[in-house]
């Protein structure tokens, strides 16, 4: 079984149209679109002892040495790692010690400012970093990446700064690829067969999060159960089908915007990597849902509004966790200017919990369905679970829609204009056309 639940109860008119058992022997049997990326799906369970091992020798090793750990890497190549560390971190983490490197990113913007302010902390701060990219040549975390790798070389001298870098890309081609060999670096390979937005079970996540003081071994067997249990329920029931009908059905019923919802301000990169997985995953031909996020109860006093009496195509996606880590009672206060000692004595959480049952039903009145996944608690077992429990909703919920989950065709557009008006060889006859427009 699975911790996670799905409820629909607030989904009105939803019937299961789609039957799951087709789309997932599609999955299982490798004959869709794009089946060349389905690495993911038993991944969990490809997973030995002896490899999180040496992922967690190598973590160590980068942690006793290092203040600071630079990831460089852009979408899934950062996305996922940073979704797990920023959940079961201290919500203070940069202000706090909590014995673990602060772990900062670059390679996912091309702010000149953001570069400079990273460069100045990097100059008084002992730091490692490892660099994600199957091709070495994405344009921003190559250009961060060639920065870094200069600033680490020039502080700590060639020989120290290899020792402090470790490449996770191709096994066996690439620009990175064959930098790492020449330089001597420490490299996990991103399989061929698990695309970016996919990869946070893959040396891609597992190595920053394992350097962050996460225990992989428990996320990676949350998301092993998880694997088993579709393997085993391969039927309506599923919980990752549930979820990919309802938002199918609500899809077709002109709910075109899906709004992830949660209640802990700790779940907000999970959201962030969400939203990639399922954007890159089905938005193209003309189709697909428009994913977006929203922190509650923080958000309800900026988009709330709209979300209740706005354009009527939006549909949310609710993430509720029944436990929280700590508890905190609201004091009773004898002048009780504010009045709240209406709830004096009570948890923090249990306010919380009301406010998104309150929020949920005022919302579906408003004509906005909701979904809820139920989870128990947030730690890396549960998350684990919830990770494989979006990536299968996804690849179903894609096949459903009638497209392929796997690839990102429209992604490359921009890279090419990019490329042109920076005057990259090859690209001449498109920056003549894109500098007379």
């Amino acid at each position: 079984m699975t911790d996670i639940k799905v409820e629909l109860g607030h989904v009105k008119g939803f019937s299961a149209d789609y039957q799951a058992s087709t789309y997932f022997k599609t999955i299982y049997s490798r004959t869709g679109a794009g089946n060349d990326f389905l690495g993911w799906v038993n991944l969990p369970s490809s997973i030995t002892p002896d490899f999180i091992r040496d992922v967690k020798v190598k973590a160590e090793e980068l942690r006793k040495k290092s203040e600071v750990f630079v990831v460089v890497g852009i979408g899934g190549s950062y996305l996922g790692a940073r979704a797990v560390i920023e959940a079961l971190s201290n919500h203070f983490e940069h202000l706090v010690d909590t014995g673990n490197p602060k772990i900062i990113y670059a390679g996912h913007n091309m702010s000149e400012d953001y570069m400079s302010d990273l460069i100045k902390l990097l100059d008084k701060k002992d730091y490692s970093m490892t660099v994600i990219s199957k091709s070495g040549t994405t344009t921003e975390p190559a250009v961060a990446f060639r920065i870094l790798k200069n600033h680490i070389e020039k502080k700590y001298g060639k020989e120290e700064a290899k020792m402090r870098i470790v490449a996770i890309t191709d096994k066996a081609k690439g620009a990175l690829k064959v930098l790492s060999d020449s330089e001597g670096y420490k490299t996990y390979v991103v399989p061929d067969d698990v695309g970016g937005r996919y990869s946070v079970l893959t040396p891609v996540g597992l190595l920053p999060i394992a350097v962050a003081g996460v225990d992989i071994e428990k996320l990676v067997a949350g998301a092993q159960l998880m694997e088993k249990y579709c393997v085993e329920n391969q039927d309506n029931n599923n919980v990752t089908a549930q979820y990919a009908m309802a938002r199918q059905a609500l899809y077709h019923a002109g709910k075109t915007n899906e709004i992830l919802v949660n209640y802990e301000p700790r779940l907000c990169y999970f959201s962030e990597w969400w939203k990639q997985l399922y954007g890159e995953s089905e938005g193209k031909d003309g189709k697909g849902t428009f994913p977006a996020s929203v922190t509650f109860t923080t958000d309800l006093h900026s988009m709330g509004q709209y979300i209740q009496e706005g354009l009527r195509n939006l549909m949310e996606t609710v993430i509720s966790v029944e436990n929280p880590a700590n508890e905190v009672r609201i004091p009773a206060d004898d002048a009780n200017l504010d009045q709240m000692n209406y709830i004096a004595g009570r948890r923090l959480n249990e306010v919380n919990q009301t406010a998104e049952k309150a929020t949920i039903l005022a919302h579906v009145d408003g004509g906005v369905p909701n979904i809820r996944i139920v989870i128990p608690r947030i730690d890396a077992n549960v998350l684990g679970q919830l990770i494989y429990f979006f990536e299968m909703g996804c690849a179903l919920s894609g096949y459903m829609l009638g497209v392929n989950p796997f690839n990102q065709p429209g992604v490359e557009a921009y890279k090419k204009n990019m490329f042109a008006l920076l005057g990259k060889p090859g690209y001449e006859e498109l920056r003549e056309k894109l500098l007379k427009r």
